[in-house]
């Protein structure tokens, strides 16, 4: 695809994601009833997991693109591996910051060790230690090799933040959408905020994989440079 299409498919994505987020914060704050318990501080989930989902998707996107590096060895997959890391990890702090903010109201606590939060916790170092390997390693191949190595290790953790409340007591909540927790008359602003969070993780995926594809473009210029002397 020509860049003049790429920067068309942007800019609509673009407006389209700023509908989606301002119609996001009016179901969450206005159009969603105020839960009856916590009163408006529930209005946080609205935004706590549809960060934690986002979070995870963009992690199952590291992995297959980390997977798929190792296969085929293309340099295409490790800069979608990295900017997905990258997403994920901004996605997964927004959660670990949201979650105390909600917890200390509702548990009188603002952290417990408990499994989905520690998992949680644990997934989010483990990213970022993927980031830092990326920092300390020069060599363009082995950095996307031990790099796509460890991104499909570190996915191991996803699936325990995901079934740790299924698997195991937790003080956090269980799964609401399966258990039926959900008041049916906020299902709407739910699953408009899921859905915003979902075109930000596209519109973000696509902006930082084309500043990572220039700046791999740029390295290999330098390198052709430097083997050109």
């Amino acid at each position: 695809m020509s860049e003049r299409f790429q920067f068309r498919l942007d800019a609509v994505l673009w407006i389209v994601l700023i509908f989606g987020m301002s119609l996001a914060l009016y179901m969450a704050f206005i159009d969603a009833p105020r839960e009856k318990t916590m009163g408006d501080l529930q209005r946080i989930f609205y935004f706590h997991v549809p960060a934690a989902i986002t979070g995870l998707i963009a992690f199952a996107i590291n992995f297959a693109a980390s997977l798929m590096y190792v296969i085929r060895k293309n340099r295409w997959w490790d800069s979608l591996a990295l900017s997905a890391a990258e997403i994920g990890v901004m996605f997964m702090a927004m959660v670990l910051v949201t979650g105390p903010i909600w917890a200390k109201p509702a548990w009188f606590i603002w952290w417990t060790w408990s499994p989905r939060l520690t998992s949680s916790l644990i997934l989010c170092l483990l990213y970022i230690a993927y980031l830092l390997i990326r920092n300390y390693i020069e060599d363009p191949d082995r950095k996307a090799m031990v790099s796509a190595v460890f991104g499909i290790v570190a996915f191991v953790d996803a699936p325990l933040v995901w079934f740790s409340i299924r698997w195991w007591r937790d003080h956090h909540p269980g799964p609401m959408l399966e258990t039926g927790g959900l008041a049916p008359a906020m299902r709407p602003a739910f699953l408009i905020c899921l859905a915003a969070f979902q075109l930000l993780l596209i519109y973000l995926l696509r902006r930082r994989f084309y500043l990572q594809s220039m700046r791999d473009e740029l390295e290999w210029l330098e390198r052709q440079a430097d083997a050109a002397r």
